[in-house]
């Protein structure tokens, strides 16, 4: 992307940090109605338990996940869906995909501390990774926020280091009590819903891997069913992917030629992966729990629409498989 396009995609964006404040404020005043555990670290910051120790739910999961898109986006569950068995669906919707999805949403920060079997390791996701900027996608965008305060999500199933938690804010340009952290572990119903949430996000993120203009992506809407939470991390890790994979549907809304808008549409499926066809938590532990050997392309949702604005001509191209979501989520009595 040339210097000229990341200026004209990231001109006029909003502030993540500002958008989403209010949502995190929401989040803390509701904090005992909805489950969850507020704790105040030495150095300021704030720590949301949303299923560690908390019991958490569906409707913290639901919060969660706006704040993860930054403000900029409405999640929510409906009954409405094929799956006879799994009714229940995550939809979401943004009018600004790129900035919600890619610039918050994504869980691309690496962040860590320690070693050994008590090294502390996780991916960050939310706003404040607009603050900190440490990824090469912020680049392509052209996009840095502002402000003095931070949130991240992190899918794990213990609190983070003190010295992290410093570390974290001092990335993010602003005192640790500017920094709240929401812990949503994947076994949990909170984790398990701002998970499957991400369904238009990886149709957003693997739209960036085949190179399509991210300039040309103007609105976006997806839908996956809500995968029935497991005790372990793999499983519940699995189901969540395999409500996308196997079950997730994705509209996008484009600008182009008809050419471009086709082959988008056809490259998108997750059905276009080497790896597509057993579900996630095998496919990972063939490959010896390696996360990177995984195909990078299996990430996006089972099913999707193409709706090229410029011609009015929309191209489809996936399936939904319930075979193989049966297969990942067990069967329903």
């Amino acid at each position: 992307m040339t210097s000229s396009k990341r200026a004209s995609l990231a001109a006029g964006w909003p502030s993540l940090a500002t958008l989403s404040a209010p949502l995190v404020d929401a989040l803390l005043s509701d904090a005992d109605s909805l489950r969850l555990k507020v704790t105040t670290l030495a150095n300021g910051g704030t720590l949301i338990d949303a299923g560690i120790d908390a019991e958490g739910g569906l409707e913290a999961g639901l919060r969660v996940a706006r704040i993860c898109l930054g403000g900029l986006g409405e999640v929510g569950l409906s009954a409405a869906g094929p799956m006879s068995e799994w009714p229940t669906v995550v939809q979401v919707h943004t009018a600004h995909p790129v900035l919600a999805c890619l610039a918050s949403q994504y869980a691309g920060w690496s962040l860590s501390h320690g070693e050994g079997k008590r090294a502390f390791h996780a991916l960050g996701s939310g706003p404040g990774r607009a603050l900190a900027v440490k990824e090469p996608l912020f680049s392509e965008l052209g996009y840095r926020d502002q402000g003095q305060r931070a949130c991240l999500v992190l899918e794990v199933d213990r609190p983070p280091p003190p010295e992290l938690t410093d570390k974290i804010a001092a990335a993010c340009g602003i005192p640790p009590s500017g920094l709240t952290l929401i812990l949503t572990p994947t076994t949990s119903l909170a984790g398990n819903v701002q998970v499957v949430a991400r369904v238009l996000e990886v149709a957003l993120h693997k739209a960036h891997e085949l190179k399509f203009p991210l300039e040309h992506i103007i609105d976006g809407c997806g839908s996956a069913p809500l995968s029935p939470p497991a005790t372990d991390f793999l499983n519940a890790m699995g189901r969540t992917n395999d409500a996308i994979l196997f079950a997730g549907t994705v509209q996008l809304f484009v600008r182009g030629d008809d050419e471009a808008a086709r082959s988008l549409a056809e490259r998108l499926p997750s059905s276009a992966s080497r790896d597509y066809g057993r579900p996630f938590a095998e496919v990972f532990k063939s490959y010896d729990y390696d996360f990177f050997q995984i195909d990078p392309m299996l990430f996006s949702p089972a099913r999707v629409l193409v709706t090229n604005l410029d011609s009015g001509s929309t191209f489809r191209a996936g399936q939904i498989d319930l075979n193989l979501l049966h297969k990942s989520f067990g069967s329903a009595q």
